[in-house]
């Protein structure tokens, strides 16, 4: 039986209305050509055929994308042409309208080649649009799946190109994006897949088809360089309608048992992801959440953790969640140094700056889940200038438990006061104002939240603590992008900030070279980046994340990547001294309260006595610096 195709649909220009993307669509010739599936995919990104129209082009219906406004159905030429160079199937877009095709059904399609590409920069996607299409038989065999095993995605990412590698001959035998551009639209099989990236609010994870891939013990992918963005990294989301079957709520550790087999697309976010007809069934293998060691008596406990937007308009769900991540997660530090707290009303644009109500509304949340009361300190920013979202006047706070330690308290620190290290009539560092900012009018800090310094006081000995929010890394070229290697403009002001934040605590041992200082937050960059090797270079700070096996050397998942953007640093004094933990509650589970994994070190602060600090030195500790455990 055959069945004909012939309702109108949306031309080719409505893709860029609908999917806000870029179709390349080139004059196109009078005639219509017949190619097979592997001639229009060619040999590069691009297909030869971009522009043209094309006649009656055979293959199987493998799948049908019948939701939301980029609908459409996926098909696959059973009869390949052996180069492993070209992809065998095609996506044929029909915007809003679902097709009334179904897999194994054999059809010769019609149509205008484009290459959609869902933002600057990115991979495009070789589809038909326009099109018609004659169904000729159906039951027909679904081409089978091309398995993914530990060995069949190259280990290499990209070409080392220096540019865009749009028109490079792929050579998906060398290279990870090379291979999944040549697989573009087939149907492709991972079996018994290790989840890497926890479901997000969107139904997709990650999957890693490479099992011993720079794995972290606790199930994850480390990225650990630049060069190695870890290849066998996977999206995945469903096609399968949620009533049927409810996507999975997965954590980093778990698994999709069995079979997970669909076409291959690609969006702006992740890059080529399998869009599943068969999901495996999910496994729970109970990731715990952590919990930081007990700080003993005479060590100070200081943590910083980004608690994503946090204002006064939020839930109390959200309040409480985080609040039991610093009462009993965290242990109820000293000190918490605090990124991303909004004004009382968040994203309402209407002038207002400071946010008591937010705080307040924390500490009390904190209290209930069984922490200390709690007080705070911070520094309103002037309205619009620090970033973030909209009116939301994002800032970094501190809290303190003021039964263990003291916040000294100096007058004058305002949003454009900078704040100094000064000799105090002891001879000891001090701050100028307290708390204070670091060089507010200096561009670095342009549309960026300024760090905040304040001065504390544990068992008379004193502590200076930067909590600090770079710059994002927003205007970034992407991993899966189409300039390899990727561009990082967004580092440029983040070196300017290190830069300031080091000539800061220069100062400050300048002045007392055992000054203890704390460097803490959301760098917004890698241990192995020049941001933070600005920061600890040359007699710098210590960073002790890097005292942590390279496995475990993360706090914050992004596309299936384990990495490190949230760092304490100390002076090195005090680094040699300290005990520090990431404690893993929120990155790699999908019901987070944030997206960042908190921190905390514990250290005992130096005296400046030299015999003092050697008596204690032989009380607490033993060997290297390691804390004794008696």
């Amino acid at each position: 039986m055959a069945f004909s195709h012939t309702r109108p649909l949306i031309p080719a220009v409505a893709t860029t209305l609908l999917t806000c993307g870029t179709v390349v669509v080139p004059a196109s010739p009078a005639a219509a050509e017949t190619p097979r599936v592997h001639a229009v995919q060619g040999l590069t990104r691009h297909s030869p055929y971009t522009g043209q129209d094309v006649a009656d082009v055979p293959g199987v219906v493998t799948a049908v994308d019948q939701f939301g406004s980029a609908r459409g159905f996926w098909f696959q030429d059973p009869d390949p042409d052996g180069d492993p160079r070209t992809s065998e199937a095609l996506f044929v877009f029909t915007g809003s309208a679902t097709p009334d095709v179904g897999p194994g059904d054999d059809v010769r399609v019609s149509g205008t080649v484009t290459e959609y590409s869902p933002g600057d920069g990115l991979q495009t996607i070789t589809q038909l649009t326009d099109a018609r299409w004659t169904v000729v038989e159906t039951g027909a065999e679904v081409p089978a799946a091309v398995v993914l095993d530990s060995d069949t995605v190259p280990t290499t990412y990209a070409p080392d190109h220096n540019g865009d590698i749009n028109q490079l001959e792929l050579r998906p035998e060398d290279y990870a994006l090379d291979f999944w551009e040549a697989h573009e639209h087939m149907v492709l099989r991972v079996d018994d897949a290790p989840v890497v990236g926890p479901t997000d609010p969107y139904n997709a994870l990650w999957v890693t088809t490479k099992e011993t891939q720079n794995r972290s013990p606790r199930g994850g992918t480390v990225y650990g360089g630049y060069d190695d963005p870890n290849s066998g990294r996977l999206k995945i989301a469903s096609l399968i309608p949620f009533s049927e079957q409810p996507f999975p709520k997965a954590n980093v550790g778990d698994a999709l048992a069995g079979t997970t087999e669909g076409p291959l697309y690609y969006s702006r976010f992740g890059g080529y992801l399998l869009r599943a007809t068969t999901l495996g069934r999910h496994v729970d293998n109970a990731l715990p959440r952590g919990v930081a060691d007990d700080h003993r008596d005479w060590e100070l406990s200081a943590a910083t953790y980004n608690v994503e937007n946090l204002s006064a308009t939020d839930t109390q769900e959200k309040f409480d969640g985080l609040a039991r991540g610093v009462a009993v997660n965290l242990g109820s530090p000293d000190i918490v140094a605090l990124e991303e707290i909004q004004d009382n009303n968040g994203t309402v644009d209407d002038g207002t700056v400071a946010a008591d109500e937010t705080l307040d509304r924390f500490v009390a949340a904190i209290k209930d889940a069984g922490g200390p009361t709690y007080e705070w300190r911070q520094i309103n920013p002037e309205d619009g200038t620090d970033g973030g979202q909209p009116g939301g006047n994002i800032r970094n706070a501190f809290l303190f438990n003021p039964a263990r330690v003291s916040f000294v308290d100096r007058d004058g620190g305002d949003a454009t006061t900078p704040v100094a290290a000064v000799e105090g009539p002891d001879g000891r560092a001090r701050l100028s104002v307290s708390p204070g900012r670091i060089a507010p009018g200096d561009d670095a800090w342009q549309r960026s939240r300024k760090p905040l310094v304040g001065e504390f006081a544990f068992e008379g000995r004193t502590v200076f603590v930067v909590a600090n929010h770079f710059s994002s890394k927003r205007g970034d070229q992407p991993l899966h992008g189409l300039h390899q290697p990727p561009e990082r403009t967004s580092e440029v002001q983040r070196h300017a900030q290190a830069e300031l934040v080091r000539a800061f605590t220069d100062d400050l041992t300048a002045v007392d070279p055992a000054a203890n200082v704390m460097v803490v937050g959301d760098l917004n960059d890698f241990q192995f980046s020049r941001t933070l090797e600005i920061l600890t270079a040359d007699g710098g700070l210590d960073n002790p994340l890097l005292g942590l096996p390279e496995d475990e050397r993360y706090n914050y998942v992004y596309d299936g990547n384990s990495q490190a953007l949230d760092h304490m640093l100390l002076t090195p004094a005090a680094g040699e001294r300290a005990r520090y933990e990431v404690v893993r509650a929120n990155a790699e589970f999908y019901d987070q309260v944030s997206d960042h994994d908190p921190q905390v070190v514990r250290f005992r602060p130096l005296t400046g006595d030299a015999s003092v600090d050697h008596r204690e030195d032989r009380k607490y500790y033993s060997g290297a610096g390691r804390p004794n455990r008696g």
